[in-house]
């Protein structure tokens, strides 16, 4: 018994520095209120803490930031604090004890509070569980990739051998969840099979995911993003999520996801409309700088005058409190919105001037196109942009940047560039890919006028390096072995020097390639090719096919694209009937959903090409989706809105003429009169030759009009009428341009002098038609020059079109052979 007392108060000493128990102080640490608290906690304990009330600590802070909003988190004075610098020697000491969440769980916060991917407890941290890497479960998996990601480690071993891992486990995976973060870590070095794999993993499990998981959807659209695939079912999908979690979505939210739509082009009209109702309603709820800065960019594009107006104060008011970075999102979200408010515009730019040296060469850009489309002028400012992107491209050494520099360069009002640098761009050329060898030719190709106006003088050096250009661009495309690396880099490409150099042999070499076109890609192809006017028959009969036999893999979202080409080119694949039909049929079930944009942008494509769909037409002219179309056209910048309703005014017309049996009115009288009064347009010089040699041929001014209002609106640009004999028939004292148009009907319109047309007699319209007219390789008449031909013959006109590349050619290059042109082309043969 003595023994035994003796022992006991031994074994109070020897154990007394752990608790009987882990519950006690983990119990408290959750009660705790606030930073402070814990700290005291760990204050008194520190010798006694145990690797997992370390990690409750520290899951604890960070606990209480989350839940503070960005203005009051005080992240740096938490991680400057004695006791969480002991918190973090602890962490290093006892991380081999930690249990594989808590170990990940741990390197995730210390991340979070801003501690340096090379700070020794991150270091130990990561190598500890590079260690552990296979026996991790998905969610752990899942956020140690995470943490990876924020260190930026998108391209290290240790990503790969996540990406490896998730390939051999991805029939086990269930969770979502964590595989919508796997994907976005590892999406930068994964195959487009294995993206494939992870695309149709994510679709089966979608169903199983809560709909109220809007971050698990988010993940999804910027894996897609990432990997440059719009894949509509999927959006689709996720753009539900969103929509049906629209009242919970925060600005924070909401911004990540226009920004994800934006760079996918992906368009849903529903989610803009209720996005601008919940943001307008946020307007009230903000006072800081970097809140308003974010709700300027997110919902300014898309907001009605009252609500920019109230914007632009707000951003007014506290401009000087504007950060470099959010005086640049200001500046952006201006350009979009096109903004003239010169107020704002001045104050902005000289937070932009004040921070000018802070900027990166991709910033400066930025800069510079915003100020040039805003016609904004600064010479101090130009002075000192132009010396920043001097210094840097001094200095520089990676081609992708050196375009940035040199194209920025070449927009400022001095685009010149020197030898020297004329030089630096000449040795980075093998190293450049299209996009960056695009960008060289168009500054190059300023610089060159440039110096042609105002230096009189075109130095040998630019030539040269413009030859080069030629050169290493034609090689690429020769070099190149597949369509998907092929499309990723001619996809963007545009400018005087892309069609002029490169365009045939891209088209050559898209045709040498062509066995690979698929349903993934099929639809983006068939969009270059409307871009490039370029009608290469073999491409689009392969398209024709691969749409026939892949329909089903091929989203209804993607149709107009695939279209497109085909009406804009005026060209009919070998199964014409088939291919058409079968795209309509597509469609149908998707029309209720479909934006109303691209519902009018399809209709108008199938009318070019002789299709009316009557379900599509219905769809369209009914008083609830005119309404729908209204209230998108206030969202839109205002070239596009022209574009959408001139579109919508073109389907009406073409409806009008060649379906009247569908019975759908014409009502854009009021929308064509405004138009027309302030926009009728003037004769170029072509047109002002034959004006006068036709006055001349038909035997006097008044028997010619020019300028000519048909009804539905077309104008013609000259019109003449013939009797039954062939003779023309003089015209009233109104035989040019009107001034003002008076609302124009049918039957009004096809009377001469007050009477109807002669029996017998023919009224005879004469088009000159320009380059745009036409394809670009061969003279081919586009879809919509054929479409206006074809409803002038519905009109009672006798079409007559005189193309560019008759009327300048040699054989009439006498005024003699014109006028002999223009009689055998009114008259026929044989006619004086």
């Amino acid at each position: 018994m003595l023994c035994l007392r003796a022992i006991r108060p031994l074994s109070w000493r020897v154990f007394h520095f752990r608790p009987f128990s882990f519950e006690p102080l983990i119990s408290q640490m959750n009660n705790c209120t606030d930073e402070e608290q814990i700290f005291g906690l760990i204050e008194k304990n520190k010798s006694l803490l145990s690797e997992k009330q370390v990690g409750c600590a520290l899951s604890m802070l960070w606990q209480f930031q989350k839940q503070k909003t960005s203005s009051v988190k005080n992240v740096d004075c938490i991680r400057n604090h004695p006791q969480f610098l002991t918190l973090c020697n602890l962490a290093t000491t006892k991380m081999g004890f930690m249990s594989d969440s808590t170990l990940v769980n741990v390197l995730y916060i210390v991340q979070q509070f801003g501690i340096e991917a090379h700070d020794s407890l991150v270091e130990a941290l990561v190598t500890e569980a590079w260690r552990r890497l296979e026996r991790f479960d998905i969610r752990v998996l899942s956020k140690f990739s995470s943490c990876l990601a924020d260190q930026h480690l998108y391209y290290s071993p240790l990503m790969g051998k996540i990406a490896d891992i998730v390939n051999r486990n991805l029939e086990n995976i269930q969770d979502l969840r964590s595989l919508s973060v796997l994907m976005v870590s590892i999406s930068s070095l994964i195959s487009r099979r294995f993206q494939e794999k992870l695309v149709n993993k994510a679709e089966l499990l979608f169903d199983t995911m809560d709909s109220s998981q809007v971050n698990t959807a988010r993940r999804i659209v910027q894996f897609l993003r990432n990997i440059k695939y719009r894949y509509y079912p999927l959006l689709e999908r996720c753009n539900k999520v969103f929509l049906s979690n629209m009242n919970h979505l925060d600005l924070d939210s909401i911004s990540k996801i226009l920004s994800l739509y934006y760079s996918l082009q992906f368009h849903s009209f529903e989610f803009i409309l209720m996005t601008k109702k919940r943001l307008t309603e946020m307007i009230p709820l903000f006072d800081h700088p970097a809140s308003c800065v974010k709700l300027f960019v997110a919902l300014g594009p898309m907001a009605g005058p009252e609500e920019k107006k109230q914007l632009k104060s707000t951003i007014l008011l506290m401009s000087e409190e504007l950060t470099g970075q959010q005086a640049l999102a200001v500046m952006g979200a201006m350009e979009e919105m096109e903004s003239r408010n010169l107020r704002l515009i001045k104050k902005i730019t000289s937070i932009l001037h004040k921070h000018l040296d802070n900027y990166k060469p991709v910033e400066l850009l930025r800069i510079t196109q915003a100020l040039i489309f805003l016609h904004f002028q600064s010479k101090e400012l130009f002075v000192k942009l132009r010396e920043l992107l001097l210094s840097y491209l001094k200095v520089s050494v990676i081609p992708s940047e050196i375009s940035i520099l040199v194209y920025a360069l070449s927009m400022l009002p001095s685009a010149h560039l020197d030898e020297v640098r004329m030089s630096q761009i000449e040795a980075v050329l093998p190293q450049c890919d299209l996009h960056d060898l695009n960008i060289f030719a168009t500054s190059v190709l300023r610089c060159i006028q440039y110096d042609h106006v105002y230096l009189n003088n075109i130095p040998a050096k630019q030539l040269k390096v413009l030859q080069k250009l030629d050169h290493y661009g034609h090689q690429r495309l020769q070099e190149c072995k597949s369509l998907n690396l092929l499309w990723e880099e001619v996809k963007s490409l545009k400018g005087d020097w892309f069609a002029d150099s490169l365009l045939e042999e891209t088209v050559v070499t898209l045709q040498r390639l062509m066995d690979e076109m698929n349903y993934i890609n099929v639809a983006g192809i068939a969009s270059f090719i409307s871009r490039t006017n370029y009608l290469s028959t073999s491409l689009l009969d392969k398209i024709a096919s691969v749409v026939l036999q892949q329909i089903e893999k091929i989203h209804p979202f993607a149709i107009l694209a695939i279209i497109l080409p085909f009406s804009t080119l005026n060209y009919d694949p070998p199964q014409r009937d088939e291919f058409f039909g079968t795209c309509i049929q597509h469609l149908n079930s998707y029309l209720s959903v479909l934006d109303p944009l691209v519902l009018v942008f399809l209709g108008y494509s199938l009318a070019t090409l002789q299709y009316f769909p009557e379900d599509l037409l219905k769809a369209i002219f009914n008083i609830k989706f005119l309404a729908r179309l209204d209230s998108q056209l206030e969202l839109i910048y205002s070239s596009l809105n022209m574009k959408v309703q001139f579109r919508l005014m073109e389907l009406n017309r073409a409806v009008c003429l060649e379906c009247p049996e569908y019975q759908i009115p014409w009502f854009h009288d009021r929308f064509c009169q405004q138009h027309y009064n302030k926009d009728f347009g003037s004769m170029n010089g072509a047109q002002q030759q034959i004006y006068k040699m036709l006055a001349e041929v038909l035997g006097g001014i008044n028997f010619v009009k020019a300028s000519v209002l048909t009804p539905y609106y077309y104008t013609v640009d000259f019109e003449c009428i013939l009797d039954k004999r062939r003779n023309p028939l003089p015209y009233g004292s109104h035989n040019t341009t009107l001034e003002k148009l008076p609302k124009i009907h049918l039957e009004s319109n096809t009377q001469i002098a007050g009477s109807r047309l002669p029996p017998g007699a023919e009224k005879i319209a004469l088009e000159f038609l320009d380059s745009r007219a036409f394809c670009r390789n061969i003279p081919h008449l586009k879809g919509k020059s054929a479409m206006k031909k074809r409803h002038l013959e519905i009109l009672g006109y006798h079409v007559i079109q005189i193309p560019h590349f008759e009327w300048n050619s040699m054989a009439l290059s006498t005024r003699d052979a014109r006028m002999d042109y223009l009689r055998e082309r009114i008259f026929g043969e044989g006619k004086s």
